[in-house]
């Protein structure tokens, strides 16, 4: 079950991550959306929404770039293991408290507004808690890492991770006796992976990047005292067939 869950199965989530992504653009993408309802409780989705976006997204980066950064190039620039340790306790506390918080005003204002509640999908509700269930997770893992402050465990979960991307047979065995905690967050991580082509979280890989090049306009309200006379105005009537048959008929 080792060997499966830490070397097969992340290939499977990957698979599911790209294909199922890639598939529900094409065949649905008008349900490539986050549904809007930011009239309701506006406030309040303000403070969640902010807290949530910015945790998760800097302990996602964090993820990225602390696991699949070559040790080789960690140890050329002069970091320790003990140095990284504390750096991703730190700057991943902060960033998953305020997750945290931000994910439990969500999911408190979706489910107790019937009106919100009513626009709301199973699935909606469920990614949610299952990333409500991760940070928490995440967090539990940090009382384990103060006590491997040198970055002994770190560096097994960054063997195993760049183990998967470069295709190492070996990848399962580098977690192998890592502590429960750290497993089950990495399990949970993928099966979050998977639901995710069938999820709201897919409007997360749609930024809307092309406003960045796209020629600016600016819209103003007219000056006119008097309104322009109507289209159908400015236009002669044209003259019925029969008309223009007569018009072209020689006089007897």
């Amino acid at each position: 079950m080792h060997n499966f869950i830490f070397g097969i199965y992340p290939y499977i989530a990957l698979s599911v991550l790209l294909i199922g992504t890639i598939a529900r653009y094409e065949r649905d993408p008008f349900t490539w959306k986050s549904s809007s309802s930011q009239f309701l409780r506006r406030k309040q989705l303000i403070l969640g929404s902010v807290l949530f976006h910015v945790g998760v997204l800097t302990i996602f980066f964090g993820h990225l770039f602390g696991l699949l950064t070559p040790l080789w190039l960690v140890e050329g620039l002069g970091i320790s293991h003990q140095a990284k340790q504390i750096l991703a306790v730190v700057v991943g506390g902060v960033a998953g408290i305020a997750a945290l918080v931000g994910g439990i005003i969500l999911i408190h204002r979706r489910l107790t507004d019937p009106r919100i509640r009513a626009t709301s999908s199973t699935m909606d509700i469920a990614i949610l808690g299952l990333l409500l269930l991760q940070l928490c997770l995440g967090l539990l893992t940090i009382i384990v890492s103060l006590q491997h402050i040198d970055g002994g465990e770190m560096v097994k979960f960054m063997l195993w991770a760049q183990a998967i991307f470069t295709l190492d047979g070996r990848a399962a065995s580098y977690v192998e006796g890592a502590p429960v905690l750290f497993q089950l967050h990495i399990l949970l991580g993928l099966t979050i992976f998977v639901l995710f082509p069938f999820s709201r979280l897919v409007h997360m890989i749609s930024a809307p990047v092309r406003y960045l090049w796209r020629p600016g306009y600016q819209v103003v309200r007219s000056r006119r005292q008097t309104p322009l006379p109507h289209r159908t105005a400015l236009v002669a009537p044209k003259a019925s067939v029969s008309a223009r048959r007569a018009a072209a008929k020689p006089a007897e």
